[in-house]
């Protein structure tokens, strides 16, 4: 059994902020995969279902970002799971927008969900890090972070959630590798070709002969006297 997690702060005035990126992630999961409906437990909203045949526990805490980590230890004491058996969909303004990366163990880096779920249950836990890009100045990421995406991102912002969604049963497996490759292939498809190989199965082309040049005039076998006296009849 796995308990996927996804950060965010409830209500209708967050749901499109950036920092709820994590609570979007967990939605596309449930919304693909068939999973049940969501339901008040453990301070948070929680939804059941499989991937890859294994049980997966979605949660999307309602304790407000700073204390995640309550709902999260309920949960995990709950169902008798272990850090290693949690993975934490979150923000992360080190990575550029659409981006995603995959990490197990660490350390917090500030962020306020991570750090109380470090509090609560330790740090041996996986992470899925969603890029949102940073606004530059560290005076204007609280505000950043709690502003909706622009409209400009809902492409990639589509495109990466399709990829978490058609990787989640890897990484429900613990295969990560799969899981970002599924991710990648809807954030950066491979280009096709613009040209076309030549195929070298093909029979070789005969090489073009040269131009057949033209036949020398006849000699003229006329006479001096009727050279001039054919002049003279033109």
């Amino acid at each position: 059994m796995k308990l996927f997690v996804g950060l965010g702060n409830p209500g209708a005035k967050y749901a499109g902020n950036r920092h709820n990126i994590g609570y979007m992630a967990v939605d596309r999961i449930a919304a693909d995969h068939g999973f049940g409906p969501w339901r008040a437990r453990f301070q948070g909203l929680v939804a059941e279902g499989t991937l890859a045949g294994c049980k997966v526990i979605l949660l999307k805490p309602e304790t407000f970002m700073n204390l995640s980590g309550q709902s999260v230890q309920a949960a995990l004491a709950f169902y008798k799971l272990s850090p290693a058996d949690l993975v934490v969909f979150h923000d992360e303004l080190d990575l550029a927008p659409g981006k995603a990366r995959v990490k197990q163990g660490g350390g917090h880096a500030g962020h306020n969900g991570l750090r109380s779920i470090h509090a609560h249950v330790g740090e041996a836990y996986g992470r899925v890090r969603l890029g949102i890009g940073h606004p530059g100045h560290k005076d204007r990421v609280a505000a950043y972070v709690l502003s909706d995406f622009a409209k400009a991102d809902a492409d990639w912002l589509d495109d990466l959630m399709r990829g978490l969604s058609d990787g989640a049963a890897a990484l429900a497996a613990g295969d990560g590798a799969r899981f970002l490759n599924a991710v990648a292939l809807r954030t950066a498809p491979p280009r096709s070709s613009t040209g076309t190989a030549p195929d070298k199965t093909a029979a070789p082309t005969a090489p073009k002969s040269a131009p057949t040049p033209p036949e020398p005039p006849a000699p003229d076998t006329r006479s001096a006297l009727e050279r001039l006296a054919d002049r003279f009849r033109r």
